[in-house]
């Protein structure tokens, strides 16, 4: 895994590849103690940046429904 952005600026899509790239690095193995512990600490990051657009995903779809609901 060459140089990576900020998880913050990643969007859901990259976040969950990454993700899953990170998840097959540690399942592999053979990894230093300290790379282990570093890709482990990436990976929450990833996980709660997708947990994050996520639930804005929901809140932009519920807003659209209750505007639509308004409407009516």
């Amino acid at each position: 895994m060459s140089e990576r952005p900020p998880v913050g600026g990643l969007g859901y899509e990259q976040a969950r590849d990454e993700l899953v790239e990170v998840v097959r690095a540690l399942e592999t193995g053979g990894l230093g103690l300290d790379e282990t512990v570093a890709l482990w600490e990436r990976g929450e990051a990833l996980a709660k940046r997708c947990e994050e657009c996520l639930a804005g995903a929901r809140e932009r779809v519920e807003k659209a429904l209750a505007d639509a609901e308004a409407e009516d």
